[in-house]
């Protein structure tokens, strides 16, 4: 069982099925990823570097993309944000073409190493 999915497994079954989700759509994105803990997260890595993060906190859920978010060049305002992290909620998920956007300029921001 990989590291996404043991932390799957303690999750919810709304919290599971919307995470899962997320990951399947970065899987898709960027071919070739793996499962790793980053920062103690479940995490996928592109060219053993952190590409994204998803998890449940207490009051949301979180997308870390393993590096500042305006460096992202990515419009995040209608989601609370820290530095690093965008934070969402199941009645108000990052809509799948925008987790592509994230996922796929954190690819590019590897790539430029």
């Amino acid at each position: 069982m990989s590291v996404i999915d043991e932390y799957l497994e303690s999750l919810s079954s709304a919290e599971k099925t919307t995470i899962q989700h997320m990951y399947d759509i970065a899987r898709q994105t960027v071919p070739g990823t793996t499962e790793e803990l980053s920062y103690a997260m479940p995490s996928l890595k592109y060219k053993g570097k952190g590409l994204i993060a998803i998890m449940v906190n207490k009051n949301f859920l979180s997308l870390y993309p393993f590096g500042a978010i305006e460096k992202l060049g990515i419009d995040l305002s209608a989601f609370e944000q820290t530095t690093g992290s965008t934070h969402f909620t199941l009645d108000n998920p990052i809509p799948d073409a925008l987790l592509q956007a994230i996922v796929l300029a954190r690819k590019q921001q590897i790539e430029q190493g």
